[in-house]
């Protein structure tokens, strides 16, 4: 089964894709993740995309289309793939679309995390993980059980993401809304998309996520 997970920055897509992905053996494909192996593994795509990121340059459509495409070739991608990041716009959703015909695959489902902005805000400006085993907590929802130490390794250092602050966040959602809500609609007239609620707790996110795929 083929899926894209939808949200804005912070819905908790990544952990999501990583629980399927440990309990069905899809594949997550982090568009992140598969530039930086591409720019190690020195590919002819992997040399483009690693001159355009030198230049301070966006990675075309087209090359991340064509990494996508490389990527679930593999064999390990036989049971299926998660989208995690990527399509962000209606032209990259067709251009993927498109790709996938050619490639004899198509997408199965399209899940939208929903969230509440201000909650999710509150959640994402509370990060803070582990600096040595990256075990992850927040100031209000998941505190150390003892304070300053990690519950997993004990180290007592800790850090936080730059851009986990509230000012970045604003500029996420301005963005999420402008360029990937117009998704939702492109997916609905599909009869692909499906809504979960993301401010739910994680187990829970995660149960209605496997009944949306159940029920494929």
């Amino acid at each position: 089964m083929n899926i894209i997970l939808l949200g804005p920055p912070g819905a908790g897509k990544g952990t999501q894709a990583q629980r399927l992905q440990a309990d069905v053996g899809m594949i997550q494909l982090s568009t992140g993740d598969m530039l930086r192996a591409a720019v190690a593994s020195g590919s002819a795509l992997g040399k483009q995309a690693k001159g355009l990121m030198e230049n301070g340059q966006l990675v075309p459509d087209e090359l991340m289309v064509g990494l996508i495409k490389d990527r679930i070739a593999q064999p390990d991608c036989a049971k299926g793939f998660i989208l995690d990041g990527f399509p962000r716009t209606e032209a990259q959703a067709k251009a993927l679309d498109k790709m996938l015909a050619e490639a004899a695959r198509k997408l199965d489902q399209v899940i939208e995390m929903e969230v509440d902005e201000k909650a999710l805000t509150e959640r994402v400006v509370g990060r803070f993980t582990c600096a040595k085993c990256g075990t992850g907590y927040h100031d209000t929802f998941k505190r150390p059980k003892v304070d300053g130490v990690c519950d997993v390794c004990g180290s007592k250092e800790f850090t936080r993401r730059k851009d986990d602050n509230a000012e970045t966040m604003k500029t996420r959602m301005v963005a999420y809304r402008a360029q990937t809500e117009p998704l939702l609609p492109y997916y609905r007239a599909r009869g692909i998309l499906k809504t979960v609620d993301g401010m739910a707790a994680m187990d829970e996110v995660y149960r209605q996520i496997r009944a949306v795929l159940a029920g494929a």
